[in-house]
């Protein structure tokens, strides 16, 4: 966004301080990762995350048997294979996005399926995304300060 905003100062209307805040929530045993990048679209969420949560782990699985003949290294930093991962420690990830060209919407799994709807709460977040992390029973020591 910071980029984005050179030619177009506009772009940082909604918020120009960016930012990454971490906040754990002991009482609903979530932990909320949020940013005020550049968010993403309706279109974004179902595309990037969406196909994780369909075959997160057949793809996952396939890529390791295809980097027998080739580069396993070719899996590290893509964001399926890390972002799927965020399903060891959680039951249900909630990513909310708001991106400049788009409506606020909210992207949900539980690994099994996924859904997107336009947040009924309206624009909350100004523009980025807030992933939530409703963790498994074995992972609250994890929401510890």
């Amino acid at each position: 966004i910071r980029f984005m905003s050179l030619p177009d100062p506009n772009v940082l209307s909604a918020t120009s301080d960016l930012k990454v805040m971490i906040k754990p929530d002991k009482e609903n045993h979530a932990l909320h990762i949020i940013d005020t990048g550049i968010g993403m679209t309706r279109q974004d969420l179902v595309k990037n995350l969406g196909t994780i949560a369909k075959s997160g782990t057949s793809e996952f699985l396939a890529k390791m048997e295809e980097g027998e003949n080739g580069s396993q290294s070719d899996l590290i930093g893509q964001i399926g294979v890390g972002f799927y991962s965020s399903f060891l420690v959680a039951d249900t990830v909630v990513v909310t996005s708001k991106n400049n060209d788009d409506e606020q919407y909210v992207w949900e799994s539980d690994a099994a399926s996924f859904s997107v709807s336009k947040d009924p709460r309206g624009d909350t977040l100004g523009r980025g995304t807030q992933i939530s992390l409703f963790m498994k029973e074995e992972a609250y020591d994890f929401l510890e300060e």
